[in-house]
């Protein structure tokens, strides 16, 4: 084994740039010395700082930091560090915990939600659902993803994962009624019970009884299926209580695919 290395030899060696070494050296982190010919050399004591260096960076130590740790190595110091990498360590496992928890409740709703039957309505029993809510009046697509990013940067610090968070948008009951096709009125976040404990909600999903009908593809048919809805409750002795709305199971975050969104639409209800 040589006892002296090239820069380019140690850029392959541990897959860095050459600008990367000078600018560790620029640093004061490596001392490399000069062959006849001016060339740097390293030697293996800069290669055992280098593995220091790598190490600590994929730790998002600061250059600072870890130039510090190499001016004032010690026996003590380098016990405080693997007591720091420790910490970071643990940080990341977590991170990487939930991050794998949500993907896996992403998996389980989208698996679910595509073995839902569509066409059929079901009387679903909520308790009180907290949500927090953005009014506006929206008439095509791109104003309703506006209108849902609007709302995600107002409370993004309460989404911790939008790709699972289920949000929805309501339709007016008296437009409806008059024929006013495809007008919303506000969209919302839905959140459970355990969840409302971090956030203030502003607005509450009554608890009770909820008329739901499922359907898939394009959203040009939402104002054809709310009406079947109003239509069924009419016919069933229903009595609807508030706007109906939508609730978005597949959409634009998940496929590119129309045929494949799935969209419920509910609206509370009671026995005439």
């Amino acid at each position: 084994m040589k006892n002296d290395y090239k820069i380019n030899e140690i850029a392959k060696l541990y897959g860095i740039g050459v600008d990367a070494l000078r600018y560790y050296e620029k640093l004061g982190l490596l001392a490399p010395s000069r062959d006849s010919n001016g060339y740097r050399l390293y030697s293996l004591h800069d290669m055992y700082k280098l593995n220091i260096i790598r190490d600590l960076r994929q730790l998002d130590f600061t250059m600072q930091q870890i130039k510090a740790y190499l001016d004032h190595q010690s026996v003590e110091n380098t016990l405080e560090l693997l007591f720091k990498e420790e910490e970071l360590i643990k940080e990341q496992i977590a991170k990487l915990e939930t991050t794998q928890q949500m993907i896996q409740s992403r998996i389980k709703v989208l698996t679910e939600a595509m073995q839902i039957k569509t066409g059929i309505f079901t009387i679903k029993t909520y308790s009180e659902r907290p949500c927090l809510q953005f009014n506006t009046r929206i008439t095509r697509d791109e104003e309703m993803d506006y209108a849902v990013k609007k709302l995600h940067q107002k409370h993004k610090s309460h989404v911790l994962d939008f790709g699972n968070q289920l949000y929805g948008a309501s339709v007016s009951l008296e437009d409806l009624e008059q024929g006013v096709k495809d007008v919303f009125n506000s969209v919302f976040f839905i959140f459970n019970s355990d969840e409302a404990e971090r956030m203030d909600p502003d607005y509450t999903l009554p608890a009770g009884d909820y008329l739901s009908l499922y359907y898939r593809g394009d959203y040009r048919q939402s104002h054809e299926k709310m009406l079947d809805v109003i239509t069924y409750a009419s016919e069933h002795g229903l009595r609807i209580i508030g706007d109906p709305f939508e609730i978005y199971e597949i959409d634009n975050r998940d496929t590119i695919v129309t045929d494949q969104f799935l969209t419920e639409i509910q609206v509370r209800v009671t026995t005439v």
